[in-house]
């Protein structure tokens, strides 16, 4: 029972010191202060024959092994010692961390910022691409409906067609003559231009450009029925037919690279002769322009 008493006593008195430590630390006196504080609460004094019988427990209890309460004390305080460091440690290490954080937190806003403020830019220079896209659009629109207006205009002006018939009215022949005449087709069909003279029979080429040309005539036999194409006095191509009897016909045509202010029309043979009848239209005269021609495109022909 006693000893069961001093271990409590111990016990009691581990946990003071241990208590006492972490609050702020007792000195070795104070703690031996403490136990005799402790003894003499537990065992008040009764008589010499009591302390007799406690020392000699005491004794007894020492020699059963029970550890050294100072060494376990100073083990305690080294071990409530080392565990302070280290929670000093740790408060340091929590510090640093929260510095980090915080820096962390700086580091995070000023990202925010600036991706805000890159958005910004970015909404900006969209906005500004697109007007000045908007702007090119208007520009190609315009240009494109000015070019478009351009090529009309240039394409009215290479428009350029004719076909003519011999007689404005009526029918009869013409021929024979003793010498070249040439014709005027009168009853002008297509007039696209107005390239094509029916006074003169002359067409004038207005553009620098290939041309298609062709001249169909009707006669009767007996008489020889003789035209040619000529460009500025020069006889290109001829169309010719003779029978002794019956009708006959023929055409022809070329295709002829003209500058401006050339001149094309037909010459009827001497000696020869045509007959034309004015609604079947049986000798004409037609030309057209094929495309037009640069100025080295000309020359190299």
């Amino acid at each position: 029972m006693k000893a069961l008493v001093c271990i409590l006593l111990l016990l009691e008195t581990f946990v003071f010191v241990a208590q006492q430590q972490v609050d702020g630390g007792l000195n070795e006196n104070e703690i031996s202060q403490q136990i005799s504080s402790e003894d003499e609460r537990q065992n008040p004094p009764r008589t010499d024959t009591l302390r007799a019988e406690a020392s000699t427990d005491s004794q007894q209890y020492c020699n059963l092994g029970i550890p050294d309460i100072h060494a376990a004390l100073r083990e305690l305080t080294a071990t409530v010692t080392e565990q302070k460091a280290n929670i000093r440690e740790l408060t340091t290490t929590v510090t640093e961390q929260k510095g980090n954080i915080r820096e962390l937190t700086t580091t995070v806003t000023e990202q925010k910022e600036n991706i805000r403020a890159l958005e910004t830019q970015l909404r900006e220079q969209q906005t500004f691409i697109l007007d000045e896209l908007k702007k090119k659009n208007d520009e190609i629109s315009n240009l494109t409906l000015s070019k478009v207006e351009e090529l009309r205009k240039e394409n009215r002006e290479r428009e350029i067609a004719f076909s003519a018939g011999l007689m404005q009215s009526g029918s009869g022949h013409v021929g024979p003559f003793t010498t070249e005449i040439t014709l005027t087709y009168r009853k002008v069909l297509t007039n696209i231009g107005n390239a094509y003279n029916p006074v003169t029979g002359i067409f004038t080429a207005p553009l620098k450009g290939a041309y298609m040309f062709r001249v169909t005539i009707y006669g009767h036999g007996g008489t020889a029925a003789t035209v040619s194409i000529f460009k500025n006095g020069e006889q290109v191509v001829v169309a010719h037919d003779v029978q002794a009897q019956d009708r006959l016909n023929s055409s022809n045509g070329v295709v002829l690279v003209l500058d401006v202010g050339d001149v094309v029309y037909v010459r009827l043979w001497p000696k020869t002769r045509i007959y034309g009848i004015s609604h079947e239209n049986l000798n004409t005269f037609s030309g057209f322009l094929l495309f037009p021609l640069r100025e080295q495109e000309l020359c190299r022909m």
